[in-house]
C-alpha cells in the first residue's frame, strides 16, 4: 500500500508540473509561443521577454502554485489513511519532498511539452514554500534580489538555490526553531538534491557568465531560440 501511495504522489507532482503556464501564459498575454523567444524555456525571464512583466509575474507564482499544490496534495494523502495504517505518519514528510522533486521534474521535462521545458527554479520555491517556508522566503528572496539587481536572474537563481539548502541544513544540524520546528531530514534532502539540480540546468549559463556574454534581464529578445539565459524555469 504505501509504495503504491508513493508512486500516485510522485505522478501527481509530475503531472501538476508538467502544466505549462508560461506557454500558455504568453499566448494569453502577447498571442506569442515563449519556446520560440530568446531561449526557448517556459519560465518567467523568458516569459518576460515574450509577453511582459505582468505576464511574468502570473507565469511565476502559477508555477510556484503546480508545485505547492502537488506538496499538499501529498500530505494530505498520506494524512487521510494516517488514522488507519499508522506507519504512514512516519513517511508523510518524504510523499510531499517526492512530490515536490516530481513536479519539478515535470516542469522541466514536460508530457505536454514533448519532456521539454523550463529550469524548475519557480517550482523548486513553491515545493518549498509548501516543505519548510522559511528557506523558500530567504532562497527565494535571494533570487530576486540578487537577479534583478545584477540583472542576471542565473546568478540569483543559483545563489538562492544553495542558500536555502544551507540554511536548511544548518536549522536541521542545529535543530534551530525558527517560527517552525526544525527542518526535517527529508527537507534537507529536498534543497540539496534541487541546489544540485538548479547548478546543472544553468551550467550553460554559467559558461556564459564567467565570458560575459550572459543576456541581462531587459535585453531584446531576437525572433529566433536562443541558447542563452533562462532563469526561474
Amino acid at each position: 500500500m504505501t509504495a503504491a501511495m508513493f508512486f500516485g504522489v510522485a505522478v501527481i507532482g509530475y503531472l501538476f508540473g508538467s502544466i505549462p503556464f508560461g506557454v500558455l501564459i504568453s499566448r494569453v498575454f502577447a498571442h506569442k509561443d515563449v519556446r520560440e523567444v530568446g531561449s526557448g524555456k517556459i519560465g518567467m525571464t523568458n516569459v518576460m521577454r515574450a509577453a511582459g512583466k505582468k505576464a511574468a509575474a502570473v507565469s511565476l507564482l502559477l508555477d510556484m502554485g503546480k508545485a505547492a499544490a502537488a506538496v499538499l496534495v501529498a500530505g494530505a494523502v498520506f494524512n487521510s489513511h494516517a488514522a488507519v495504517v499508522r506507519d504512514l505518519v512516519i513517511w508523510d514528510d518524504y510523499a510531499r519532498t517526492l512530490a515536490g522533486l516530481a513536479a519539478i521534474c515535470g516542469h522541466s521535462w514536460s508530457v505536454f511539452l514533448k519532456f521539454k521545458g523550463g529550469r524548475g527554479v519557480a517550482t523548486f520555491v513553491g515545493g518549498l514554500l509548501a516543505i519548510y517556508w522559511p528557506a523558500a522566503v530567504v532562497g527565494g528572496g535571494l533570487m530576486l534580489i540578487i537577479g534583478f539587481r545584477t540583472r542576471y536572474m542565473s546568478m540569483g537563481s543559483i545563489v538562492g538555490a544553495v542558500a536555502a539548502s544551507f540554511m536548511t541544513m544548518a536549522f536541521s544540524i542545529l535543530r534551530i526553531d525558527f517560527i517552525l520546528p526544525y527542518p526535517p531530514i527529508s527537507a534537507v534532502t529536498y534543497t540539496m538534491l534541487c541546489a544540485i539540480f538548479i547548478y546543472v540546468m544553468h551550467r550553460d549559463n554559467i559558461i556564459r557568465l564567467m565570458s560575459g556574454t550572459e543576456r541581462k534581464i531587459g535585453d531584446k529578445a531576437g525572433a529566433e531560440v536562443a541558447s542563452t539565459s533562462g532563469h526561474f524555469k
